[in-house]
């Protein structure tokens, strides 16, 4: 079904002509984390194409003051939310990113399914999006083979260390504190979180060869959605995957996926020679001081933790079970954290505040005590804490004039930015996939930060070492 009947628009589309992309934005997406969303515009951007994420729904006049953008994304804490919350937000989000008129409008979910019916539901999404855009046919494609996310005859595998594993096997995702992975069929992980999502694959088998098509959805009017979980493994099928969601964007305007979307995209309009490669992007220099705050319990983020003590940064632990003590308890603690940071930047060491030094670290299993003891809400507390690291980071960044700071942790990244006073932000330089180092766009004193991004489960053990020294390909 055209979803172009049953959405506003600003603008006509532009005629494209063969081999050329057309004017205006090619994609709007909407990240339902904001490190995820913050990955999407990386791959545009160092792609060539001006991308810009802004952390609230951008105004008109916001979006003059950054002509000629290509991509432009809206950054939520959707995947930590209910479906009623979604129900409520995402309709009047999905209107406004079609009013910009893009060729395709994404809605972002993380390269490792992180979702279940109860929290951040992409079966939920799938159903909003499709009602919005008038469609019953939702791709989806969650593999990212560069950051060595592959999705092979349904299956989901992602990486760890050396190895991949499949995802209900995975050492990270497999013990995830909120929405634990115990099903790798992606089909199968997206059907049990709608009663109207039909669910399929659409495998390498099927993809072979230059006659590849999207299937089509069920019988009109009975409501059923028909979600396509796309197969990508290598360079020839995420340039398939790219060449089928290009190509169908008029029927299909509404995608489900992560990065790995835009990975495709990029990789097929290389390959028709729409876009020309992109130079190399470069690092931007050691930072004389640099901020770290980290809601992360990863063994990934442990290992980063442990090199970072090891190599100039100063260990600060915040005790998270503040959050739970009440306002001026958790303010307290918030002090004591920025005189401990201010003190080791005086010291010549770059502070990193953290809640826990992995799963098994003591101060994860003291926390869920307490929380349990209180009777209070895992997630309303997990939101607590993180908006007392950004203001924590805030007071640090206010009081010792250091311009460059990290947030790890998907969720902890869209509670602790949102207290930073931060509007939007754009690309400076990479780092890992996923998780570059950007420029803060705001009104206030924190215009300018260069800040970074990261999910719990991404990066190499010196990745905080890695920012520090500003970045840049390796």
């Amino acid at each position: 079904m055209s979803s172009s009947k049953n959405i506003p628009t600003d603008l006509p589309h532009s005629p494209e002509a063969p081999g050329a992309l057309p004017d205006g934005p090619l994609v709007a997406w909407y990240g339902d984390d904001f490190t995820g969303a913050a990955a999407v515009m990386e791959v545009l951007a160092f792609a060539g194409l001006p991308s810009m994420l802004f952390l609230e729904a951008p105004t008109r006049a916001r979006l003059e003051r950054f002509p000629g953008l290509r991509g432009i994304g809206i950054a939520s804490t959707a995947r930590a939310k209910s479906p009623e919350w979604m129900r409520e937000e995402l309709p009047r989000i999905f209107r406004r990113l079609a009013r910009l008129d893009p060729g395709l409008v994404h809605y972002k979910i993380c390269t490792t399914l992180d979702s279940s019916p109860d929290t951040g539901s992409i079966g939920c999404a799938i159903e909003i999006g499709a009602e919005v855009f008038g469609s019953d046919v939702v791709p989806v494609l969650v593999a990212a083979p560069q950051m060595r996310r592959y999705q092979v005859f349904g299956q989901l595998f992602a990486a760890h260390g050396g190895e991949v594993h499949r995802l209900d096997r995975h050492p990270v995702m497999a013990r995830h504190p909120v929405t634990p992975m115990s099903e790798a069929d992606v089909a199968l992980h997206l059907a049990k979180q709608s009663g109207r999502v039909d669910a399929r694959t659409l495998t390498l088998e099927a993809m072979s060869g230059d006659a590849a098509t999207l299937p089509a959805g069920g019988d009109a009017g009975t409501g059923r959605i028909a979600a396509i979980a796309i197969d990508s493994w290598d360079a020839a099928s995420e340039t398939t995957a790219g060449r089928l969601l290009w190509q169908n964007r008029d029927r299909h305007t509404f995608v489900v996926g992560s990065q790995g979307v835009e990975f495709a995209l990029v990789r097929h309009w290389r390959n028709t020679g729409a876009l020309p490669p992109a130079t190399e992007a470069g690092g931007i220099g050691r930072a004389k001081r640099m901020v770290t705050v980290s809601g992360s319990v990863s063994p990934t983020t442990a290992d980063q933790i442990a090199w970072s003590k090891a190599n100039g940064f100063a260990g600060i632990p915040f005790d998270a079970t503040a959050a739970c003590q009440g306002e001026a308890a958790l303010r307290r603690e918030e002090g004591r954290v920025v005189d401990a940071a201010l003190s080791a930047l005086s010291s010549g060491l770059d502070p990193l505040i953290h809640t826990a030094e992995g799963p098994d670290d003591p101060a994860v299993a003291r926390l869920r005590a307490v929380v349990a003891r209180a009777g209070a809400d895992m997630h309303a507390t997990n939101q607590k804490i993180g908006e007392a690291l950004g203001r924590v980071l805030l007071g640090v960044l206010g009081k010792s004039g250091a311009g460059r700071a990290v947030i790890s942790g998907g969720d902890t990244s869209g509670h602790a930015t949102r207290q930073l006073g931060i509007y939007a932000l754009s690309v400076l330089a990479p780092t890992i996939p996923g998780a570059s180092i950007f420029r803060s766009h705001a009104d206030g004193p924190i215009d300018g930060l260069e800040l970074a991004l990261k999910g719990g489960q991404m990066g190499s053990p010196d990745y905080f070492g890695w920012v520090r020294d500003g970045g840049g390909a390796r």
